[in-house]
């Protein structure tokens, strides 16, 4: 008998189907030669300290690091789970062979072998590896089983990420809670937890400390067309204002037209994190909220396999994509253009090279039934970004006109849309609290009146007083991106791709750190944007041990382990490594004599309601409102309402009566 293993109910009825396996069983399908069963996602981990000595079940400074000769595995305590596993055990042991079809991934392979270990099974092993859950994508895995063996160093690097986790976790923990902590309340510590919440603290650390630095900018407007001054930001009014009186009076002069094509490929297929992003912007849904969407979609045989880290598909993908695109229907008018034509194949959608266990999410073209809402708007991104692959670039022209006056120097821009190609499927979204201003000039960018170079006329200059802005607060898109690149935002797609080397966490794990942050009450989110709370602010405050904190040194941690999957690191070495960082950071915080704590607290405590009296709850330290018709700037990093005014003596907020304490001396 051949027991295949899935890694949830559903996905063994699907295989259990295809494989003729019909009779049914107490958690089990059976028929055709094959006993199909499952696990509830993980059914095993790492033993607890306690396990290895009752000396580490007692938490004391004394007793660490604790570091076992050898890591073992052992059931999660729970009846449900030690009921399926009994049956697991018993179909195991009685198998002539055994074929792992655990979700076909880092993770999926870690939970089925450690089963497979605690079932103590001796058959032999294949693997069924699919990025779809369609009867087409089972039979053709079932056509191409490989060894297990194949996937060893897989195993091996998700067993190294575990035993890293427990290494950290476990000693770290217990090490800043006894050292730091009060209350009876656990300091949590982790791999990736700590350098994400770093990250958030530090973004949260440059909003508070930011001061805002006064610039003018001159600009005019000619012919219903803003010009701006080419020097830019004019540090001194009398700078300003010496060119704007020069100006006053006096024709603007079209000194050059120049009008150039350019094109705009399709945005990218999407990964995990790049879905998630997306739809953070898009919709406002969480990465778990995101990650829960998408897999419901994999699981209805809708998507492709959701855990990814690539935007790319592999060459064979190519010649099935028409049928993928025939499949749907709800798409037809999208799709008819593309119908009965040669589709492109292009470098930035199929390549090989870039594709390690799967490939990016796409549709499987099987017809969507009922969806919810939520789920319809994630499947309609996967579907229109897959179809505007195969449109042709947008291709637009951009227009700069050069004007001048007494010898200052104007410019206007303008874009024009010629052929909007992939742009008829989608309208990239962007949020408005993440554009910068630059982003919102750009926006502002149109089409031009016709000028022609030597005409000229009068205008109608004016010189605007503005401020500098502080960088924005996270949200989880942007989070996102951080923990991808360690750290570093950026834009451009193919830079991005590098930096993915060294990013923190896996794309599948990323939205169960940031909703753990949430959980041990490190940050909170006021409206779209994430914030440290006080107690992740004295935490991240009190650790001086880098490799704890920084997202670079913990990325670099991460291109380790997908090293060791690719067979180019020593997964032995990599543990050892982990042993002697952990003991040298409990030599150096024992050796901390400061005395510090870290105040902690189960919630955030609510805050106090307003005053009554507008006028009784004004500080005396709160700067003065800003004199009627004076301009306001930016908008407070403190309270996120109001602006930024000038009293007196100081910057300050315009929600000062409402309690807003954000002031900035001159």
């Amino acid at each position: 008998m051949i027991v295949c293993i899935a890694e949830k109910p559903s996905v063994a009825r699907d295989i259990a189907k295809v494989l003729g396996a019909n009779e049914q069983h107490r958690g089990y399908l059976e028929g055709n030669g094959y006993q199909v069963t499952w696990t509830y996602g993980h059914l095993c981990t790492l033993k607890e300290p306690h396990d290895y000595t009752p000396q580490w079940k007692a938490w004391a400074l004394s007793r660490l690091p604790m570091v076992p000769p050898r890591f073992g595995i052992k059931l999660i305590d729970s009846q449900s789970i030690k009921e399926q596993f009994a049956i697991i055990e018993t179909l195991m042991q009685k198998a002539d062979s055994i074929i792992n079809c655990g979700d076909a991934g880092q993770e999926g392979e870690l939970i089925q072998r450690w089963v497979m270990q605690a079932a103590q099974a001796k058959c032999p092993v294949q693997r069924l590896w699919i990025s779809s859950l369609t009867e087409d994508a089972i039979r053709e895995g079932f056509k191409t089983l490989k060894n297990q063996d194949e996937y060893q160093s897989l195993y091996e690097a998700g067993l190294c990420r575990a035993i890293g986790d427990w290494l950290l976790g476990m000693n770290a923990t217990r090490l800043y809670t006894l050292k730091y902590g009060q209350n009876r309340q656990v300091l949590s510590v982790g791999r990736v937890q700590t350098p994400t919440l770093a990250l958030i603290v530090k973004r949260d650390d440059e909003i508070r400390n930011f001061k805002p630095q006064q610039y003018w900018v001159l600009s005019t407007i000619y012919r219903n067309t803003t010009f701006t001054a080419t020097k830019g930001k004019y540090k001194s009014i009398e700078e300003g204002q010496a060119d704007l009186q020069k100006i006053t009076g006096k024709d603007l002069t079209i000194t050059d037209i120049t009008t150039k094509k350019g094109k705009e490929a399709p945005p990218r297929l999407f990964d995990l994190t790049s879905l998630q992003v997306e739809c953070n912007r898009k919709y406002g849904f969480s990465a778990d909220q995101t990650l829960q969407l998408i897999q419901s979609l994999y699981e209805k045989k809708l998507t492709t396999y959701p855990r990814v880290d690539t935007t790319y598909l592999t060459d064979d993908i190519y010649a099935k994509c028409p049928a993928i695109l025939q499949g749907l229907k709800a798409y037809a008018t999208l799709t008819a253009p593309l119908a009965g034509k040669k589709l492109p194949k292009s470098k930035k959608v199929f390549d090989n090279s870039k594709v390690t266990d799967h490939h990016a999410i796409i549709p499987t073209g099987v017809t969507a039934g009922a969806l919810s809402e939520a789920e319809g708007k994630v499947y309609d991104e996967v579907c229109r970004h897959f179809i505007a692959v195969f449109y042709p670039d947008c291709v637009f022209s951009s227009t700069t006109v050069l004007g001048q006056v007494e010898k200052v120097e104007f410019k206007a821009t303008g874009k024009q849309i010629l052929e909007a190609g992939w742009r008829d499927v989608l309208k990239p979204a962007k949020a408005e609290d993440e554009k910068s201003d630059d982003d919102k000039e750009k926006e502002e960018e149109k089409l031009l009146p016709d000028f022609v170079k030597g005409e000229h006329g009068p205008h109608e200059p004016q010189l605007a007083e503005k401020w500098t802005t502080p960088p924005k607060p996270y949200t989880e898109a942007t989070l996102l991106r951080a923990m991808e690149t360690a750290g570093k935002l950026v834009d451009d797609e193919t830079l991005r791709d590098a930096l993915k080397e060294n990013g923190i966490g896996r794309p599948s794990t990323r939205a169960a750190i940031i909703e753990t942050l949430f959980k041990r009450h490190y940050i909170k989110k006021e409206r779209k944007s994430l914030a440290p709370t006080a107690t992740g602010i004295e935490l991240i405050g009190l650790i001086r041990e880098d490799i704890l904190k920084s997202a670079e040194l913990t990325g670099q941690w991460e291109k380790k382990l997908r090293e060791i999957e690719q067979h180019k690191y020593d997964a032995k070495q990599f543990v050892d490594e982990l042993k002697q960082m952990v003991g040298g950071i409990v030599s150096t915080v024992m050796a901390d004599t400061s005395n510090r704590r870290v105040t902690v607290v189960a919630t955030e405590p609510k805050k106090a309601p307003k005053p009554k009296s507008k006028a009784s709850s004004v500080k005396k330290e709160t700067p003065e409102p800003a004199p009627t018709g004076e301009p306001v700037g930016q908008v407070c990093p403190v309270c996120g309402k109001g602006r930024i005014i000038k009293g007196k003596t100081a910057y300050g907020c315009s929600e000062w009566r409402n309690g807003c304490t954000y002031r900035q001396p001159f």
